[in-house]
C-alpha cells in the first residue's frame, strides 16, 4: 500500500528573470515585470511530497521531522531570505523561473530522501501560479 506524505514550508526570495543570451528589449518582452533591473520578491509556498511503502515498524513513509530538517538544511537554507540571483550558487548562470527553483530544490533533497521513495515538488509562486516537478 503506497500512501503520500506531504510537508508544507514557506520562505522569501527575491529574483530577476533576465537571459544574458538576450537583449534589454527581448527580455522586458518575455519577462515582463519580472525583469525589473532592481529585482522583485515572492513570498514562495513549498510543499515537498514523498510516496511510498507505509514501514511496518515505524507506521510512517517517512519521519516528518526529518523531513522538514533536511528540506530546511539542504534546500530553504540556502534560498530563504535570498537574491537568487546574487546570493546562491545554484542561479548565478541559472534563471531563476519558477520552473527551475522547482528542479534545483529537487535534486538538493532527492539524495536525502530513501530510493525506495517517490518524491514530488510543488512550488507556488503567487497564489495562482505553481509549478510541479516532477509530473
Amino acid at each position: 500500500m503506497r500512501i503520500s506524505v506531504f510537508r508544507k514550508e514557506h520562505f522569501n526570495a527575491a529574483h530577476r528573470l533576465d537571459n544574458p543570451l538576450l537583449g534589454k528589449t527581448e527580455n522586458e518582452a518575455i519577462f515582463g515585470k519580472c525583469n525589473y533591473p532592481n529585482y522583485h520578491g515572492h513570498n514562495y509556498e513549498l510543499i515537498v511530497q514523498v510516496t511510498g511503502e507505509i514501514d511496518h515498524k515505524t507506521g510512517y513513509v517517512m519521519d516528518m521531522k526529518t523531513l522538514k530538517d533536511l528540506v530546511w538544511k539542504h534546500a530553504l537554507s540556502r534560498f530563504d531570505h535570498k537574491n537568487l540571483n546574487l546570493d546562491t550558487v545554484e542561479f548565478k548562470t541559472l534563471n531563476p523561473t519558477a520552473e527551475n527553483i522547482a528542479v534545483v530544490i529537487y535534486n538538493l533533497i532527492r539524495p536525502h530522501i530513501d530510493s525506495k521513495n517517490d518524491l514530488k515538488i510543488r512550488l507556488y509562486e503567487t497564489e495562482r501560479n505553481f509549478v510541479e516537478y516532477p509530473v
